[in-house]
């Protein structure tokens, strides 16, 4: 899809973390360079840990620009998961040193932005600098969490990364929930009606 060539400066934005119980959701955007074509792009969810880490290392050595944002637990519980996205992306765009002539955003949603604004499904497939900015976000994300398992072991943040598996559920009703866990997210939810109260 080369449909957007005679745009000028595209960045692609995409976000990481909307589904996770904890930790705060991460959005990034990306400039490429035609000049430096970066070969594998895809949607990061189609790609190995490795693959991504990789591709991360080459996106922001190649890059024309990229930048990374996220929003907290704490606005994921007061804005909802949605609208914490969008101010993620919001934020990742905002801190590009030029604005760019088109945003391109994997989804239906965008943020609002001083600058022409398109919603792509499927972009994260589709577009490169949308694949791209869905590889940042997905592997700085994944980094935090792995930092914030060493503050909480208890719940396996390395392994899931705060998705709700069968052991992160577990461990939530064994320990209850802990400040980085959203409190607006059902399962969370749920522990306040129950003995494993916040």
């Amino acid at each position: 899809m080369d449909t957007f060539s005679a745009v000028g400066v595209i960045c692609g934005v995409d976000e990481a973390g909307r589904g996770p119980l904890a930790g705060p959701v991460y959005a990034a955007c990306v400039v490429l360079n035609a000049a430096h074509k970066i070969a594998g792009l895809a949607d990061s969810k189609e790609l190995s840990e490795k693959k991504r880490e990789v591709l991360a290392i080459a996106i922001k050595k190649y890059a024309k620009a990229w930048a990374i944002a996220s929003a907290s637990v704490q606005e994921i519980d007061q804005l909802n998961i949605l609208q914490a996205s969008l101010l993620a992306m919001k934020r990742a765009v905002e801190s590009l040193p030029f604005v760019p002539d088109l945003v391109l955003v994997d989804g239906n949603q965008s943020p609002r932005l001083k600058c022409s604004v398109r919603t792509i499904i499927r972009g994260d497939s589709l577009i490169p600098e949308i694949s791209a900015a869905s590889i940042l976000a997905k592997t700085a994300r994944d980094k935090e969490m792995q930092r914030l398992h060493e503050c909480f072991p208890l719940y396996g943040f390395d392994q899931h990364k705060g998705y709700p598996t069968k052991k992160h559920l577990a461990a939530l009703q064994d320990h209850g929930a802990c400040e980085i866990h959203r409190k607006s997210f059902a399962p969370v939810h749920a522990l306040k009606f129950s003995k494993k109260s916040f």
